[in-house]
């Protein structure tokens, strides 16, 4: 089996918590992996210490600038041994809300919203005819594109959502092609009624809890819908998500995005892992996410694209609620897959702390996905790790804009 050792991390954020600290962060450390995950994590003075009990002592040679072992590891394998320079080490970053499947662009959008025009729902439709229009091809190789850039930038673990195909066959297209590329499919039948229907939303809600959904949920783990207002009402919310129960999926919810409304009270009373958006919340609201298990997930790429209020991330952890973040990568309201932007945002927008920015971004992420092999850098947990071009983790805040992911491995294999 073969394994890494990266060794000289000056800061090494585990998110395993410790003395108070949840972000369980080390410094002068080594993490250990052998094969998909992480075997060992210590100090770096440690780190010749364990490779010698488990009788490969390293015989480094250089390449590429970091040392590279020929000897063997436990169990015969190789030791790669990647010295970090003192630089930072995070999780890899789990992005638990993307719509990356779509055909066309809404750049005029974008454009008309820096000059005044408000963010509407409606928006959605002209995505819906672009992407039945391309071919399976089209989408596969756009997503793939699309996979890549999320890797270039620190995500290993993301969530994809349909929603962009509104009818049975374009729905079930989207859940299979997303399903080439994570297990974190989000069947969204229930993203706004289409234009084709507008006139008979009772017959489009009864298509997404009977065909769609039956074409859909082998390919899907979640059920969400679109509670908000040019959307779906609650009545009808409550019907779209316990018909995905009934199918086997997990509920999620998007809510509480373009005003006050029912979403987030909806999320919790059907046990919902998150409620994604949170931007108006009043304080039953909060105090009912904060005496549940539903994430909070914050989307401050959105506010940033559609110039509305941010959400207010001090108000949620200060209450208890668990927040995360994620980049909501779709063509109409927030077209980046940045995780690092998503914390500077979140740092210099919403009242957060980098630790606890970064702590969202993935230990928050993978909550809202019900994940406990991501996220964290624990002897069992995959290994998703991302090196920076930094000292510390505060530099995905403090030098926004710059790209400070230097290698990225996921599940033991560098991917970028």
């Amino acid at each position: 089996m073969t394994a890494t050792l990266i060794t000289n991390i000056g800061e090494l954020t585990t998110n395993v918590e410790g003395d108070g600290d949840p972000t369980g962060l080390r410094r002068d450390a080594a993490v250990l992996v052998e094969g998909s995950r992480i075997a060992w994590v210590g100090s770096a003075a440690e780190a010749e210490t364990h490779l010698l009990r488990r009788d490969s002592a390293p015989q480094t040679t250089s390449r590429d600038g970091f040392d590279v072992s020929p000897s063997s590891a436990g169990g015969g394998g190789h030791v790669q041994v990647v010295d970090a320079g003192g630089r930072a080490v995070i999780p890899g970053f789990v992005d638990s809300h993307t719509h990356l499947v779509f055909g066309g662009d809404r750049a005029d959008e974008f454009e008309a919203r820096m000059t005044g025009t408000p963010y509407a729902a409606g928006g959605i439709r002209r995505t819906v005819a672009a992407t039945r229009a391309a071919s399976d091809e089209q989408l596969r190789t756009r997503l793939a594109g699309f996979v890549a850039e999320l890797h270039d930038q620190g995500t290993t673990t993301f969530e994809v959502k349909t929603g962009y195909g509104l009818s049975v066959h374009d729905e079930a297209r989207l859940a299979r092609l997303a399903a080439e590329v994570t297990p974190e499919v989000t069947f969204l039948g229930a993203h706004v009624v289409p234009a084709d229907y507008a006139d008979r939303r009772d017959e489009y809600v009864d298509l997404v809890v009977g065909e769609m959904l039956r074409a859909c949920a082998p390919h899907s783990r979640w059920i969400d819908v679109f509670c908000e207002r040019g959307a779906f009402t609650a009545d009808e919310s409550r019907r779209i998500l316990a018909a995905g129960v009934a199918h086997g999926l997990l509920p999620r919810v998007h809510g509480n995005q373009l005003g006050p409304g029912d979403g987030v009270r909806l999320a919790v009373a059907a046990g919902a892992a998150s409620v994604d958006h949170c931007t108006y919340l009043d304080d039953a609201d909060v105090a009912a996410l904060a005496g549940s298990d539903t994430v909070a997930t914050l989307l401050p790429g959105v506010e940033f694209s559609t110039r509305e209020p941010y959400p207010d991330a001090r108000r949620l952890i200060d209450a208890g609620v668990t927040v995360a973040l994620a980049s909501d990568c779709n063509p109409g309201s927030s077209f980046t897959s940045s995780m690092p932007l998503m914390i500077a945002l979140a740092v210099r927008e919403m009242g957060m702390t980098p630790a606890e920015a970064v702590w969202a971004a993935t230990a928050g992420g993978a909550r809202a996905l019900r994940r406990d092999d991501v996220g964290v850098i624990e002897p069992g947990r995959r290994a998703d790790l991302v090196l920076l071009d930094a000292p510390t983790r505060v530099h995905l805040a403090y030098r926004p804009g710059v790209p400070l992911i230097d290698r990225v491995f996921k599940d033991g294999v560098e991917v970028a």
